[in-house]
């Protein structure tokens, strides 16, 4: 047989006021966070993949490796050089970005990312550097010019 006892207080129980209240206050809101994290399951990266911003990379600039990692519960996500670890066959890297001298004399560079939390995932990828320069833009009036002569040829 089993006996439970209760205590119940024959008076009434003392007010918490002032530094007790707020400590008491400061300990549930900390337990709550601790037991809502530990029930929120981190999302785990199944697989790395470059999305890169253009095709070639430019001399005397930083040049911005876009790493995104695929979640196990099938969303995306950003990594950044916290998540990855950067290495480049020539350069070096200052965080994502892939820094290029003015006077770099290659012709391409191999850009490698290791993820941290796993190092077995790893993406390789060589990226040419740009060779021609890049020349005035056209004005509005010749944007709009070849606009027009491209929609006579649709009409016609």
């Amino acid at each position: 047989m089993l006996t439970i006892f209760a205590v119940v207080p024959l008076t009434k129980p003392a007010r918490l006021t002032g530094n007790k209240s707020k400590k008491v206050t400061r300990i549930l809101l900390i337990s709550f966070f601790c037991l809502a994290a530990f029930g929120v399951k981190a999302q785990k990266v199944d697989s790395i993949y470059f999305h890169l911003y253009t095709d070639s990379l430019k001399k005397g600039t930083h040049n911005y490796i876009n790493v995104d990692g695929k979640l196990s519960n099938g969303s995306w996500a950003p990594l950044t050089a916290k998540e990855i670890r950067f290495s480049a066959s020539d350069c070096h890297f200052s965080g994502n970005e892939l820094v290029v001298p003015a006077n770099f004399k290659g012709d391409k560079i191999t850009v490698k990312a290791v993820l941290k939390s796993n190092p077995d995932l790893v993406i390789e990828r060589t990226i040419w550097i740009k060779i021609k320069p890049d020349g005035p833009l056209p004005t509005q009036e010749e944007v709009m010019r070849e606009f027009k002569k491209k929609g006579r040829k649709r009409g016609n």
